[in-house]
């Protein structure tokens, strides 16, 4: 997949960051069907807190969901 921003690049040395946010899709989620059943995401964090933050700020829903939509994500914070 090709990134248009380099801080969307896979190149951002998560590998040192301890504390992260897991994506992931709840069973039977249509959009399952496109991306697969499987899919998951990750983003990791320099510290706890950095991490908390951007957890609480992707639980909001945000202004761009039409009325009728109801984001399903399933947002769970992990560690190593």
């Amino acid at each position: 997949m090709n990134y248009c921003h380099p801080h969307n690049s896979k190149n951002n040395n998560s590998s040192k960051k301890k504390y992260g946010i897991k994506i992931m899709l709840p069973p039977g989620d249509c959009l399952g069907n496109i991306i697969g059943s499987d899919w998951s995401k990750q983003r990791w964090f320099e510290s706890e807190e950095i991490r908390d933050v951007a957890f609480e700020n992707m639980m909001i829903r945000h202004g761009y969901y039409r009325k009728t939509d109801n984001p399903t994500q399933i947002i769970k914070k992990i560690s190593r």
